[in-house]
């Protein structure tokens, strides 16, 4: 038991981090959750769960800081969030097990992209001027909603990947906006995994902990490491997990 939450709780402290600092800490909260002996559908919803908190807590932080994105409402996008979230939680929760270990290798790769070429397709974007189309954007976020709520990895910088891409936003100002619509997409997603008993809350708890402190940590961190050491350590995490999933799905 002291080991097992050892664990969870260590794999909370590095998820937080990436999370304040990259993103992916999904990478990281998951796969613990299935050494443990989770299935993969409830250990998605207890990781969801566990990472919560820290999502909230940031969008709490930045609810004064929201830049507009152009030509959409923020109202729109977050009502889009919320019903593409649980849909994508309605989905997870129809999904069986089998299916579920087939589809998330291929959910984690795509998330691993979004990480490695996000910062980098941002800043092309910002240099073409992208022409916002508002209808684009909407869909997207939907999209990305549903995403979110069924799985999750990175969809805070495939959102702003989208929003360069469909608004030409300037991303470095769309940070706060990207936390509140994943904290939108995770809260309604969360409350139905937990009405349906998905969370495993000891393991959701252990995680936590560790989360809370490595969201801190991520911040001095962040503040200290240089962005490239970083980014390259959180890129091995991610290629390494998903090169796991794919031989647990796939080659066995």
């Amino acid at each position: 038991m002291i080991a097992q939450f050892a664990l969870l709780a260590g794999a909370g402290l590095l998820a937080g981090a990436m999370n304040a600092v990259a993103g992916g800490g999904t990478f990281v909260s998951l796969p613990a959750l299935t050494a443990v002996g989770l299935p993969g559908t409830v250990a998605n919803a207890t990781s969801s769960a566990a990472l919560l908190p820290g999502s909230l807590s940031s969008a709490w932080a930045y609810r004064r800081d929201m830049h507009p994105l152009a030509g959409a409402d923020r109202r729109v996008l977050a009502a889009l969030s919320l019903v593409g979230g649980g849909l994508g939680a309605v989905l997870l929760l129809a999904s069986s097990e089998h299916a579920f270990d087939l589809i998330v290798p291929w959910l984690l790769l795509a998330a691993t992209i979004a990480l490695a070429v996000g910062p980098r397709l941002n800043r092309i974007l910002q240099q073409r001027g992208a022409r916002p189309r508002p209808a684009a954007i909407y869909a997207a976020q939907f999209a990305l909603g549903v995403y979110g709520g069924y799985f999750g990895g990175a969809v805070g910088l495939m959102m702003l990947a989208a929003w360069g891409l469909l608004g030409g936003a300037d991303v470095a100002r769309m940070a706060p906006l990207r936390t509140i619509m994943v904290a939108a997409a995770n809260t309604i997603a969360v409350a139905l995994f937990v009405a349906s008993g998905q969370v495993d809350w000891p393991g959701a708890l252990s995680v936590m902990a560790g989360a809370i402190a490595g969201g801190w940590l991520g911040a001095q961190v962040g503040r200290r490491l240089p962005p490239l050491v970083f980014r390259a350590l959180v890129l091995t995490v991610t290629v390494g997990t998903t090169a796991i999933f794919f031989w647990r799905a796939y080659g066995r």
